[in-house]
């Protein structure tokens, strides 16, 4: 019983991998598990780096994770890179374990590889908002597998004026293209708890009627009232 199980959550992974990779027809989204940034990936093979530090993401948390904070958006300096969800590059290094934020919290099984050029970023991409949700979560008790990290819009959508290393919100015409992948990502966590980080991710939380609680997002000076909220909604253990 237990490994149809395990067969089923893995084949629900794998099915959740294969509709992030295929990207919605909309222009200045750059998909991290199928696309390659020219400018700043240091290989074609990015990509598939990226997929499978999320799939191990995925595999350490199916079932299990409890708590389910989800934000807008991935961002250049976080998940474009990384792969994962305000996880940044820096983390999976492991040029933030003086924050306490070691690579074992994030992929306990396998060890994380950049995707990034070195001469660009020679510690790998960093996020704010990465550093603030992980330092904030871990400094409550929660076990690093008890809670994921995932975004109403799954994609990289950036300004075509700033270059493909900005960032810039889904528009809600966008954000339609993300709800299968968002239903099916649901299916991997029954039963967890959906904290919404911000207007955008409640909004398609509250279209798609799915119950959730939310927080300010700790992005644009938000920190403080992000961790209040995260206080409120989490019991440290």
């Amino acid at each position: 019983m237990r490994a149809i199980r395990r067969f089923e959550v893995k084949s629900k992974i794998e099915e959740f991998l294969f509709l992030l990779k295929q990207s919605p027809p909309l222009e200045n989204i750059f998909n991290p598990w199928r696309d390659v940034d020219e400018e700043n990936d240091r290989d074609s093979g990015a990509p598939e780096i990226r997929t499978n530090h999320l799939r191990h993401y995925l595999l350490a948390r199916a079932k299990k994770a409890r708590y389910l904070l989800v934000g807008e958006a991935i961002g250049y300096q976080g998940g474009h890179f990384s792969g994962i969800p305000m996880t940044s590059e820096r983390i999976l290094l492991g040029y933030k374990e003086d924050e306490g934020l070691f690579p074992r919290y994030v992929l306990p099984d396998i060890k994380p590889e950049r995707t990034s050029k070195p001469d660009i970023m020679p510690k790998g991409f960093s996020e704010p908002t990465a550093t603030i949700v992980w330092g904030t979560l871990l400094g409550f008790g929660i076990d690093p597998v008890d809670f994921f990290l995932w975004n109403v819009f799954p994609w990289h959508p950036f300004n075509p004026k700033k270059g493909i290393l900005s960032n810039r919100r889904p528009g809600m015409d966008e954000l339609k293209y993300a709800y299968p992948s968002l239903r099916k990502f649901l299916e991997i966590f029954p039963g967890g708890r959906i904290i919404s980080l911000g207007k955008i991710s409640a909004g398609t939380f509250r279209a798609l009627g799915v119950r959730f609680d939310e927080v300010r997002h700790p992005a644009n000076a938000g920190a403080r009232e992000f961790r209040a909220g995260i206080k409120r909604l989490i019991s440290p253990l």
